[in-house]
């Protein structure tokens, strides 16, 4: 798996309904991008065609499924993406249910589709495919709440877990803090130090570029900053923000 070799990592959210914005990000400068299925209205079809823009691009595409559903794990995969971001994985129970979603037999239980874009419409040898997907598929496990935490250690132990992605925002929601709460930072600090414990990468959402040096500083591997809607409509409000003043 090469994903992980250099860090730090840089992506962003994808989450308008159009594949310039995949086009746009790889232009920016981003490692990778994540199409975002749990927060945004993209659909399958969509994700299809940014999975192929963004290695058109020279940027790695990720998923972020909405749920655990294998036919939706698979289907993302078959479409070519390098790996999946699982939500809400709170045991290892859990975690073992989505490795198996992501890998081929013996090590998991996902179906073939060599014929597919993963498998270059069938170009692919079928073992290269077979091989390749077990070897190369990335998945990163989303830990973002006291139970994911507390379960850290055995979730990071579940063979073919890449990777564990701290959901920082759902976490301060689900204990009533604000994202700067000592009581959050501890629990956030327990959940590296589980990752590190298991020599696993771990990433951290950020909303600017200071916040993800500081992640990287804290030990993360690889960050998420920002997302393509936000930083239009900021920069959007900012252009008018500027206008109207120097109208005044």
């Amino acid at each position: 798996m090469t994903f992980f070799m250099t860090s730090p990592r840089v992506g962003t959210w994808i989450k308008l309904a159009t594949v310039e914005s995949v086009e746009i990000m790889a232009y920016a400068g981003f490692d990778f991008v994540v199409i975002d299925l749990e927060h945004s209205p993209l659909d399958l079809g969509l994700t299809a065609q940014m999975i192929a823009m963004a290695a058109a691009s020279g940027v790695d595409p990720l998923v972020r499924v909405p749920d655990h559903q294998p036919s939706t794990i698979q289907r993302v995969l078959d479409a070519g993406a390098k790996g999946i971001l699982a939500p809400h994985v709170d045991s290892a129970e859990e975690a073992r249910r989505v490795v198996s979603a992501v890998r081929f037999p013996p090590f998991g239980s996902r179906g073939a589709g060599s014929t597919s874009r993963a498998g270059r419409w069938g170009l692919t040898p079928r073992a290269e495919y077979l091989r390749t997907g077990n070897e190369d598929a990335i998945c990163v496990l989303q830990l973002e709440s006291p139970a994911a935490v507390a379960a850290a250690d055995e979730i990071l132990a579940v063979p073919g877990v890449d990777a564990v992605f701290l959901g920082a925002g759902d976490l301060s929601v689900a204990l009533g803090v604000e994202t700067n709460d000592p009581d959050l930072l501890a629990l956030l600090g327990r959940a590296r130090a589980a990752a590190a414990r298991a020599g696993k990468p771990c990433g951290a959402a950020c909303v600017d570029g200071p916040s993800a040096a500081r992640a990287v500083a804290l030990g993360h591997q690889f960050v998420i900053m920002g997302n393509d809607a936000t930083m239009l409509a900021r920069t959007a409000r900012t252009m008018v923000y500027a206008f109207r003043e120097e109208k005044r």
